[in-house]
């Protein structure tokens, strides 16, 4: 094959420049438009690989959870709330037409897969008929805080002069009467059951709520079946055994927001009311702190107006007023007395 002349070979590389000049020009053109739609987009950036992210001097990290530290939950049932149920009950056809004319039409209403009364219902326990169970050689293995059965069918609502509903309206009366925070010190003499005393331990933080019982019954009561059927065993409110007005097991330290009696003082003799008066006195907080007797003060009306003046500031206490609040459930009221200790 003939090689290219001279003059050929010229006229090949005048034909080949320009068309190279052509050729850069528009692979440069090319680059230009598509090098934008290979850069990652911010919307990538942010949903998936990036790590880029722009300059920043501070990180702050969102946490989104459901928990609130907002104020805690209302004490009072609002009339907004007795409405609000009014209302669910009428559209359930409940509000005129639900109460029996007699005991026993009342419990034929009563449906279920075994309806029981509480009589019923420890014997089933106690017999082991009714309900499933472990045999007895392995119940030990499934159950973490054995319970009488006389505290599972709740025999010790029952142990009050009025339903166990009442609990409730003290805890409300005593909460704002005394305008009660949830970091407040409570002393409750004679807790019983904790038919009261379950409010203020729910609302309380942990540790805040202190009682002094001497019934053995009424303890079983608060410890093996309240506290744990509740879900406030976390709550670790210290309850002590002890009577004669013994408060040396709550510390020397403690001062108290709110004490308070409910139907004890009535059954004590007024000589030991007076000590337990003495021995708390000291550990009342000054002014905001306060102590509330219900029913009567006996102890202190038996001396005599002007005598039980005299002994109360003796105490560095001093008699506020007489109080009454309405049950929220039943035709009942209940009068409270109110003590306090002025600014010292």
């Amino acid at each position: 094959m003939a090689l290219p002349t001279s003059a050929s070979a010229a006229r090949l590389r005048l034909l080949t420049v320009p068309a190279l000049l052509l050729l850069l020009s528009s692979a440069a053109l090319l680059v230009f438009l598509i090098l934008p739609s290979l850069s990652p987009s911010s919307s990538a950036t942010t949903g998936h690989l990036c790590a880029c992210s722009p300059p920043s001097t501070h990180t702050t990290t969102t946490v989104t959870t459901t928990t609130t530290t907002g104020s805690p939950a209302p004490v009072t049932t609002s009339p907004a709330d007795v409405a609000w149920l009014k209302d669910q009950l009428a559209s359930n056809s409940l509000l005129a037409g639900g109460t029996a004319a007699s005991h026993d039409a009342w419990h034929r209403l009563r449906k279920g897969i075994n309806p029981r009364t509480r009589e019923q219902q420890l014997f089933d326990i106690n017999r082991h008929h009714g309900i499933s169970h472990y045999p007895d050689e392995e119940a030990s293995n499934h159950t973490a805080l054995p319970c009488p059965g006389e505290l599972l069918v709740e025999e010790h609502h029952s142990n009050y002069g009025e339903p166990w509903a009442g609990g409730r309206d003290v805890f409300e009366f005593l909460a704002n009467a005394s305008a009660l925070t949830p970091t407040d010190q409570v002393l409750e003499i004679g807790c019983g059951t904790l038919r009261v005393g379950l409010h203020f331990i729910r609302y309380l933080d942990s540790a805040r709520f202190h009682c002094l019982e001497r019934d053995e019954l009424s303890l079983m009561a608060a410890l093996r079946y309240e506290l744990p059927a509740q879900g406030l065993l976390y709550k670790r409110p210290m309850i002590v055994r002890g009577e004669d007005m013994d408060f040396s097991k709550f510390g020397d330290t403690v001062m108290y927001d709110l004490i308070y009696a409910s139907a004890v003082f009535l059954h004590i003799p007024d000589k030991l009311v007076w000590t337990g008066l003495e021995r708390l006195a000291g550990k009342l907080r000054p002014q905001r702190g306060r102590i509330f007797v219900s029913h009567n003060i006996k102890f202190c009306s038996r001396l005599g107006g002007d005598e039980c003046t005299r002994r109360l500031a003796k105490l560095g206490l001093e008699y506020v007023g007489k109080h009454t609040h309405d049950s929220l459930l039943f035709n009942h009221y209940e009068i409270w007395f109110e003590f306090r200790r002025p600014k010292v």
